[in-house]
């Protein structure tokens, strides 16, 4: 059976495989510590789960509405971002999408043409560069790692442009590595962008997961002679609605005006039952996005301090998302109880053999050697996870 070169030239998400890999495995009876998803182990708040109840019994919620999403959610969307970015923009500039991987999906297919190149920072998310291709264009791989605090420079950036060069992907607070660019980053590369004539997509998906004394900027407040920018969001991380689905897209309108066209066809529009529970999200308290972040925030440091105790293990401390991004190459080619492993897959494929405990390889994100572990689970599942990883490495 022959299929599509398009399909055949993508790979599974990683993350979606290792995370069945480990639910499979917990159904057979193993006791599966899992540090591969990238979703919030809190419920959806009550208020958010009663609107969609209310909106369920509504009548005018079972039809079809506008492929671009309902006014009012539309609307409410540009004033949280008003409220919580400082970027100012016309309801008729965002764009409802089935989830934020469907918005960052439609930005390339709108954006990009066959031959075009896309500046892609490593470590990458593993949905990034699958989208570029999908639209015909080719990801330039910009590595950064761990002695650069996995932050890209206007130096790399600039070192990779070609003429064919059409956009930047960004994103701050970073999948999978938990890297914040300070607001003076933001500014120089989004300067930059302007000055080169570059598009960027700046995912702020994780805007809300910051600790410390990080901060997070949005890069057209930050830029704003930057005018093409798409930025792309959702409830997702935030309110702990990943599988709500509910996503968008803010961009010039003649941006956001192709892709409510091509949403027209592809999808049409987001289950309203969703939409309303992100419209009662957005416009609702964030009392129970700050007691789950101050959960993140403590699992985040008990997470660093457990893998900087196991040897050949190092580990910056993520500023944002819910993700460490640890440097294991110290424990590649090592005697592991009479194993070992020659890359981090293997290493994953070892840690999920021997002592159930499983993590997402570096080599997923573009970045070998590495690793991302999600702290986005219990507390006792935390450190008995790591317990185990500390217990077979020493």
């Amino acid at each position: 059976m022959k299929l599509s070169r398009r399909v055949e030239t993508i790979t599974e998400s990683a993350t979606l495989a290792i995370t069945a890999k480990a639910k499979a495995m917990r159904a057979a009876g193993s006791a599966v510590i899992g540090f591969g998803a990238g979703e919030p182990d809190f419920p959806t708040p009550p208020h958010i789960v009663e609107a969609a109840q209310a909106a369920a019994a509504d009548p005018q919620n079972h039809r079809y509405s506008p492929a671009g999403g309902l006014p009012e959610l539309r609307a409410a969307i540009a004033e949280k971002t008003r409220r919580d970015s400082g970027y100012e923009v016309e309801p008729e500039q965002v764009v409802v999408t089935n989830g934020g991987k469907h918005a960052v999906y439609s930005t390339m297919q709108v954006l990009v043409d066959e031959g075009d190149e896309v500046l892609l920072p490593a470590p990458y998310w593993v949905t990034y560069p699958e989208v570029i291709k999908l639209a015909g264009g080719t990801p330039v791989i910009v590595p950064t790692d761990d002695t650069a605090g996995y932050r890209v420079t206007v130096e790399q950036l600039d070192a990779a442009v070609t003429d064919r060069t059409k956009a930047l992907i960004f994103v701050s607070p970073s999948n999978p590595t938990g890297a914040v660019y300070s607001p003076d980053e933001i500014q120089a590369i989004g300067r930059w962008a302007a000055d080169r004539g570059v598009w960027v997509m700046t995912d702020e998906i994780y805007e809300h997961l910051v600790y410390g004394d990080a901060t997070h900027a949005s890069m057209p407040v930050a830029a704003p002679e930057l005018e093409r920018c798409v930025v792309v969001n959702g409830v997702a991380k935030t309110y702990a609605m990943t599988g709500w689905r509910v996503g968008w897209m803010i961009g010039p309108p003649e941006v956001a005006k192709a892709a409510i066209r091509l949403q027209s066809h592809a999808t049409s529009n987001v289950a309203n039952v969703s939409q309303r529970a992100a419209l009662a999200a957005v416009t609702g308290p964030l009392a129970d996005v700050d007691q789950m972040r101050a959960a993140f925030d403590r699992r985040r440091l008990k997470m660093v301090e457990m893998l900087r105790s196991i040897p050949g293990v190092s580990c910056l401390e993520p500023e944002g998302a819910f993700y460490a991004f640890p440097n294991l190459s110290g424990l590649l080619g090592r005697d592991l109880q009479g194993r070992s492993a020659a890359t981090t897959l293997e290493l994953a494929d070892l840690l999920l053999d021997e002592i159930a405990v499983a993590l997402v390889p570096g080599e997923a994100f573009g970045a070998p050697g590495y690793a991302r572990l999600s702290f986005a689970l219990g507390d006792d599942d935390l450190v008995e996870g790591l317990s185990r990883f500390r217990d077979l490495v020493s």
